[in-house]
């Protein structure tokens, strides 16, 4: 099996990612919270979800 990414370029990702891990965190949150809503979200969860966004738009305005 041929490998499209370079060993060169995968020990540079896993450094980024080790210098990184808030950020690493945060995206992987991100695409599992995207998973969720596209596939597998009830009705139910979607109100719940914009519910918790508009609380924490809120609380967002309020710390400028």
């Amino acid at each position: 099996m041929l490998k499209k990414t370079s060993e060169a370029q995968v020990k540079a990702s896993r450094k980024w990612e080790q210098k990184n891990k808030e950020k690493v965190k945060i995206g992987s949150y991100k695409r599992t919270a995207r998973l969720f809503i596209k596939s597998h979200a009830s009705q139910e969860d979607i109100e719940e979800l914009k519910k918790l966004i508009e609380e924490r738009e809120n609380e967002l305005k309020e710390e400028k």
